[in-house]
């Protein structure tokens, strides 16, 4: 695992199906400004000096929980599943959309 890959709100951009389609080098390389536009989750990662949203006591915070649930960024907890993967030292990923619906993150209300 590539760790310049790395996505700040826990995708892992190594394997972005928008990786190739857009020429993009990732998140970490970027630096908050997307293929797509800003993004708040990465603004707010190098705001912190932080590399992905996983090194935070509050995870997820109500950033990552909007992008969590946006149709378009969202997925089922792999991101979340990855953050905490990464933040214990882990040289892992779970591609998005591996997880069933079923098994969708919830923030625990």
């Amino acid at each position: 695992m590539d760790k310049e890959q790395i996505g700040m709100c826990g995708a892992y951009c190594g394997v972005c199906d928008w990786k190739e389609k857009t020429n993009c080098p990732g998140c970490q390389a970027r630096k908050g400004d997307m293929f797509w536009g800003k993004c708040a989750v990465a603004t707010c990662c190098l705001d912190k000096g932080t590399n992905h949203c996983g090194r935070w006591e509050q995870l997820p915070c109500g950033t990552l929980k909007e992008f969590f649930n946006n149709p378009e960024h969202g997925d089922n907890g792999e991101r979340l599943a990855n953050l905490k993967a990464w933040a214990n030292g882990e040289d892992k990923f779970i591609k998005i959309g591996e997880f069933d619906s079923k098994d969708s993150y919830t923030d625990g209300d």
